[in-house]
């Protein structure tokens, strides 16, 4: 995230929603760049300790108890929202309301920076399936507990209708088997609404999206902003559709 604060200011981004933000690695670090950063987490002693640190830090920043599914935030409030690792908890109607509210939320032009499991990540298919593509591993100690949406190529572009794509790869996360989505979209500059928004590029099918994405090599120039915003992305495996900056 430290290598996209430039790339973030040169767009114009301000104001940032980081949803399921835990201990607030990514808020406080934009919040000390300047950014008007809101986190939100269900976790009430996770935004105490967010708050804490803010203070401790004198930096401008607010904080809430908050679902991602019900943010509770004004319409057209932000240039930029951050959900890692947060939109996965739940079957897909879950992320579905969640993205939402995404949408609601950003300005057009907004961007919307995420991860969510694969289904290439290995603990897809073990544990009960709750619905479909989510798991939950009876006696597990950790979120694993918890029903988690895994996703291919073909459900990241369905989830995300309203959107468009700029950048998505699949990569191993926090070592060996935990293979994670990580994307860049964005909301349409030129919607009114949500409803307005496509989900494709002018000229590509979602056909031709999903042809992309579902190969292995790179398409495309890589916009340097774009691989700034995830710079752990492996170079071999990224794939870019959306405008250049």
């Amino acid at each position: 995230m430290v290598q996209a604060v430039d790339g973030l200011l040169d767009r114009g981004v301000r104001d940032v929603l980081d949803l399921g933000c835990g201990l607030g690695r990514h808020a406080l670090l934009l919040a000390a760049e300047g950014f008007a950063v809101h986190e939100l987490d269900r976790s009430g002693a996770a935004v105490e300790f967010v708050r804490a640190e803010a203070a401790d830090r004198c930096l401008p920043f607010t904080a809430a108890v908050a679902d991602i599914a019900s943010p509770h935030c004004p319409a057209g409030g932000f240039d930029l929202v951050l959900a890692f690792s947060a939109a996965h908890c739940g079957d897909d109607h879950i992320p579905g309301r969640a993205l939402a509210e995404v949408r609601r939320v950003l300005r057009p032009g907004g961007l919307y920076l995420s991860t969510m499991l694969s289904k290439r990540n290995a603990h897809y298919g073990k544990g009960v399936e709750v619905a479909a593509n989510t798991f939950v591993q009876p006696g597990a100690s950790d979120e694993r507990s918890h029903p988690r949406l895994y996703l291919d190529a073909a459900d990241l572009v369905r989830l995300h209708r309203g959107f468009r794509l700029l950048n998505a790869f699949d990569a191993e996360l926090d070592g060996v088997g935990s293979r994670h989505w990580h994307w860049v979209f964005e909301v349409d500059r030129q919607a009114s609404r949500p409803g307005a928004c496509k989900t494709s590029r002018a000229g590509s099918s979602e056909q031709e999206w999903l042809l992309g994405l579902s190969s292995a090599t790179t398409v495309g120039h890589i916009s340097p902003l774009w691989t700034s915003l995830i710079p752990w992305c492996p170079a071999t495996v990224v794939w870019n559709f959306g405008p250049m900056v």
